[in-house]
């Protein structure tokens, strides 16, 4: 019978205007035999029965699966808006699009609720892919800004990577490294060109001062040869047949012979002063006895003539006195060089000066003894 047709279709809609249409269509229909009647409309009214009971029924389970359905989807809402606040974004995105196909898999929810809790998701995803958008917006200007400020210290490095202050340009080079390490990221399309460019300018500097100084090491290492050569020379040099000027001489070629490994410098100056002074002594020691036998000839002129040894005598005198006040000036001096920086050179030299100035002193004294001798 058509009428029994409908109770298993599931267009509901369509199903029921088609039992309306059928249940119209049997009221125009007459009546059957008397026989038959009762039977065929109980058939009739059974079908449709049967048909609104399962529509029923199934409504009834439809409401039941769309209000679960409006939790999953209540649920699933809730968890967009717990990742929509996170900024670990490639982890947060891979979880989202999840959630997304979990939506689409969802069951259907009643009229009712269907626009807001569809809103309520797309706003979460929304808010989330914005916040994403922004700050990789964010990251790429802030790349950018990175990528200029490192061109800017390439520039600096390829301009003193030729120089030849070496000290200074290589401090340069160190604080644009550090500089370069506090800059953040480049995007990747730039960051290896970029990084290399600046290594490239480091290196060229940096391989040239390399060679540089082991070019002077090697020259270093044949001045310390020649300047221990030159010491040998002095320290064998019998100075009693020779004059101040064979010292000059010691003095100018040792000059001229350049600078030696810093390490061997001091000892190496130590040992020369300490041959140059041995060989001033001797001259001096010399030239003092020539003095004293000079002085003797010339009191002999004098003697009986008790003025001029008087005279000469006061002379004398007054020139150990005048040391004497010239030896505590400079021995002040040395309290006060003591305090200042660089002053090793300036003691040394004050230092000289009073050695020089009490030889000189008992020198004199001996020649005034000399004439005390004489007078008595």
């Amino acid at each position: 019978m058509i009428a029994e047709a409908p109770a298993s279709h599931k267009g509901w809609n369509k199903a029921s205007e088609r039992l309306q249409a059928i249940q119209a269509e049997w009221r125009t229909i007459g009546y059957a035999p008397k026989k038959d009647n009762n039977k065929v409309y109980d058939r009739f009214r059974a079908a449709c029965d049967g048909f609104f009971n399962t529509k029923h029924a199934f409504y009834a389970e439809a409401k039941d699966d769309m209000a679960k359905n409006l939790e999953i989807k209540t649920a699933l809402c809730e968890r967009a808006e717990a990742i929509a606040e996170r900024e670990d974004w490639a982890k947060a995105t891979e979880e989202l699009l999840a959630l997304q196909a979990e939506w689409k898999n969802s069951g259907a929810v009643s009229r009712k609720y269907a626009d807001s809790i569809w809103k309520r998701f797309r706003s979460a995803c929304d808010k989330f892919f914005e916040l994403k958008r922004s700050f990789y917006e964010g990251i790429k200007t802030e790349m950018e800004h990175n990528l200029q400020l490192k061109l800017e210290i390439c520039e600096a490095a390829e301009a003193i990577k030729d120089s030849e202050q070496w000290k200074k340009s290589a401090d340069e080079l160190i604080e644009l490294q550090k500089r370069w390490k506090e800059i953040g990221a480049v995007s990747r399309r730039h960051s290896d060109a970029v990084w290399k460019r600046f290594r490239a300018a480091c290196d060229h500097f940096f391989a040239r001062k390399s060679a540089h100084f082991a070019d002077v090491d090697a020259e270093h290492s044949d001045n310390l040869a020649k300047k221990n050569a030159l010491l040998e020379e002095i320290e064998k040099f019998d100075i009693s047949g020779g004059s101040i000027e064979d010292i000059k001489e010691f003095q100018r070629r040792w000059s001229e012979i350049g600078f030696v490994p810093i390490k061997e410098k001091d000892a190496l100056q130590k040992r020369y002063r300490a041959a140059i002074d041995r060989l001033f002594a001797v001259l001096r020691g010399g030239d003092r006895e020539r003095r004293t036998e000079n002085f003797r000839n010339k009191l002999s002129s004098m003697k009986g003539n008790g003025g001029k040894l008087r005279s000469e005598r006061d002379r004398l005198y007054n020139k150990v006195k005048q040391l004497e006040t010239d030896i505590a000036t400079l021995e002040n001096n040395i309290g006060f060089f003591a305090r200042s920086k660089g002053a090793e050179a300036l003691i040394r030299d004050v230092e000289n000066k009073i050695a020089r100035a009490k030889q000189e002193m008992a020198d004199t004294i001996e020649k005034i003894n000399l004439i005390d001798r004489e007078q008595e």
